[in-house]
C-alpha cells in the first residue's frame, strides 16, 4: 500500500507537494485563489509527500530510498513565496527534517547504514531556516499566541486574520523545543512553551476548560466549543508528550489538570468502561464556560485520543474511546470527518485517509497485545483497499456512503496511515522492540527519547537530571521471549489478552448506538 502510493508520488508528482491519485499528477498551492486554505495552508511548494515521508522509508527498512529521498531534499529544498499555516508547516515539515536528521546521526544505526557520505546537518540547517521564517508569526502579537499564517518569504501577510484554533497555536513545542536543543538556542522553545502559556492562562475560570479558537490580541474566545477534536486535539497530545520528551513538570502538570477537566466535564455514560450499567461512555463537545454539551456530533480528529489516553496510563478508558470510533469505521467501511451520535449518522461526510483510528490501534495493540486491534487493523487495511485505491495512488473518500473518491492523496497517508498500519502488523520491529526509546508528533514523525533533550544547553549551571531521582528515562529491557519492552507500567492480565477487549455486552450496545448493522 505505501509503495503503491510513495512510487507514484515520485514518478507523476515529486517535486510537487501532493498527489492526484485518479488523474496521476502533482499539486501544490493554489496561487490562482490564495483564500483555498484547505490547500494553501498545508502545500507550501516544497515537496510536502517526500519530507513527510522520509522517516517512513527508514521504518519500513528501505536504506537506498531513504539515503535517496535526503540527498534530493539536501539538494533542492529551498522556501518560496508561498503563504503556510504555521501548525502544518510545524508537524510536517519541520517534524520530517528533524526526524531524518536525528535518525542519520544516530550512532547505532537502528534503521540500518542510513548515514549519507559526507552528511554535516544540511536537514538541521534547513530545518533551522524553515523556523526562522515562521517565527514572525510569534511577533506583533499582544498575547504571545502566533499568527496562524506565515508567507515563508515575507513574514505574516498583512490581511492575515487575529484568531487562531487552539491546537494549531499549542501544537509546536515538540518540534520547537528539540531545534532549540540541538541548536542550543532558546528563542524556538520559548515561544512555543509561550503560546501554551498563554493559552492556559485564558482557560475557563469555571470549568477549567478552553476553547477551540482564540484571538490573539486579546485573549478573548472565538470559538467556545471545548472537546477533543479538531481545533483541539493536538494541544492535549502535547502537553503529555513534551513531559515524556523534556521531562519538564510543569508539561505533566497541565496535562493532568487538563484530563481531569476532560474527564469531568465532557464524559458522558457509564462510571466503568467495562462494568456497571449506563450508557456507552463518550466524550462530547460541551460549552467551555459551563460544561454543557454544546453539539452532537464527534470528528474523526478525536480517534487519536485513545492513543494519548494510553501514553497516559489509562488504558481501559482508552479500550472504551477506541470502541466507538471503530463501530462507526464498521458502519461505514471509512470513518466520516463528523458523526452525528444522536441522529447516527454523518454530518460531513467525506474521509480523506486519516490515521487517527490506525494510530489509537496501534497503540493499544502495543499496551494490550491483545490480537482484536490486528483484526481492527485489517479491517481498516482492507477497507482502504477495496474503497479508495485509484489509478496512482489512494484518495480521499468524498462520501463514506456512496465511496467517491476525490483526486487527492494528503502526505498524511504515507507519512502516518501506512506507517502506522505497517507497525502494528510488525513485531519485530526496532521501534516496537524498543518503544520506550521513541516518541512519534502528531505527524507520526519519529523523534528518539534522548537525555540530550533533557538538557538546556544555554543552560549551563543547570544541574544534570538525575534519572532513578526524577523518575525519566526508565531503562528499557526487552524481554528476550516475546521481543517487546518491558517497562515500569503496570501490564494488562494475561487473560484480558484473550478476549475481547470491550464485554459483548457492551459492544453490541455500542453498535446499537451507532447503528451498525448487526446482521452483517
Amino acid at each position: 500500500m505505501f509503495y503503491f502510493g510513495y512510487d507514484n508520488y515520485m514518478k507523476h508528482a515529486y517535486p510537487m507537494d501532493e498527489l492526484d491519485p485518479i488523474h496521476c499528477t502533482g499539486r501544490g498551492p493554489d496561487y490562482d485563489n490564495p483564500s483555498n486554505i484547505n490547500i494553501n495552508d498545508v502545500l507550501g511548494e516544497y515537496s510536502l509527500t517526500l519530507i513527510d515521508t522520509l522517516d517512513t522509508l527508514a521504518v519500513l527498512g528501505n536504506e537506498t530510498e531513504f539515503i535517496k529521498g535526503v540527498q534530493l531534499v539536501i539538494d533542492n529544498l529551498t522556501f518560496h513565496n508561498t503563504t503556510v499555516q504555521v501548525f502544518e508547516a510545524t508537524i510536517r515539515v519541520l517534524g520530517g527534517l528533524l526526524s531524518a536528521h536525528l535518525l542519520i546521526v544516530d550512532p547505532s544505526k537502528p534503521f540500518g547504514d542510513i548515514t549519507l557520505p559526507d552528511y554535516d546537518g544540511e536537514l538541521l540547517s534547513l530545518a533551522n531556516d524553515l523556523a526562522s521564517r515562521l517565527l514572525p508569526a510569534f511577533e506583533n502579537t499582544a498575547t504571545g499566541i502566533p499568527f496562524p499564517r506565515v508567507n515563508l518569504q515575507n513574514g505574516v501577510p498583512a490581511d492575515c486574520i487575529n484568531e487562531t484554533c487552539t491546537a494549531g497555536a499549542g501544537t509546536l513545542v515538540l518540534e520547537f523545543g528539540i531545534l532549540s536543543r540541538l541548536l542550543g538556542d532558546p528563542i524556538y522553545e520559548s515561544v512555543a512553551r509561550k503560546a501554551v502559556q498563554r493559552i492556559w492562562d485564558f482557560r475557563s475560570n469555571v470549568t477549567g476548560l478552553i476553547g477551540n479558537v482564540i484571538n490573539i490580541q486579546s485573549g478573548d474566545w472565538v470559538g467556545k466549543m471545548s472537546g477533543l477534536g479538531a481545533g483541539l486535539d493536538s494541544f492535549f497530545e502535547y502537553m503529555l508528550k513534551s513531559f515524556i520528551l523534556f521531562g519538564e513538570p510543569d508539561d505533566l502538570k497541565l496535562f493532568n489538570d487538563s484530563y481531569e477537566s476532560i474527564k469531568f466535564h465532557m464524559r458522558r455514560g457509564r462510571l466503568k468502561c467495562n462494568k456497571g450499567i449506563g450508557n456507552m461512555p463518550i466524550y462530547v463537545n460541551v460549552h467551555m464556560s459551563s460544561g454543557e454539551i454544546a453539539n452532537y456530533w464527534i470528528d474523526a480528529l478525536q480517534a487519536a485520543w485513545p492513543g494519548v489516553q494510553v501514553l497516559h496510563g489509562d488504558i481501559e478508558e482508552a479500550i472504551c474511546s477506541h470502541a466507538v470510533f471503530y463501530s462507526i469505521w464498521r458502519k461505514y467501511g471509512a470513518l466520516p470527518e463528523r458523526f452525528n451520535w444522536y441522529l447516527k449518522a454523518p454530518d460531513v461526510l467525506f474521509y480523506p485517509l486519516r490515521p487517527e483510528l490506525v494510530e489509537s490501534t496501534y497503540f493499544l495493540y502495543q499496551a494490550t497485545k491483545n490480537p482484536f486491534y490486528l483484526h481492527v487493523g485489517r479491517d481498516i487495511y482492507n477497507s482502504i483497499n477495496l474503497h479508495a485505491k485509484a489509478e496512482c495512488g489512494y484518495g480521499t473518500i468524498h462520501d463514506v456512503n456512496t465511496k467517491e473518491l476525490e483526486d487527492r492523496m494528503e502526505s498524511f497517508f504515507l507519512s502516518e496511515t501506512c506507517k502506522y498500519l505497517y507497525l502494528l502488523f510488525d513485531k519485530d520491529n526496532h521501534i516496537n522492540k524498543h518503544a520506550a526509546k521513541y516518541l512519534f508528533n502528531t505527524e507520526g514523525h519519529l523523534f528518539p527519547i534522548s537525555r540530550d533533550f533533557r538538557q538546556k544547553v544555554w543552560e549551563a549551571d543547570m544541574p544534570t537530571a538525575d534519572p532513578k531521582k526524577d523518575n525519566i528515562l526508565a531503562p528499557t529491557v526487552v524481554d528476550a521471549r516475546t521481543n517487546v519492552s518491558i517497562t515500569n507500567c503496570d501490564s494488562i492480565p494475561i487473560i484480558r489478552r484473550y478476549s475481547l477487549p470491550l464485554d459483548s455486552q457492551y459492544l453490541e450496545q455500542l453498535d446499537q448506538a451507532i447503528g451498525v448493522d448487526l446482521n452483517l
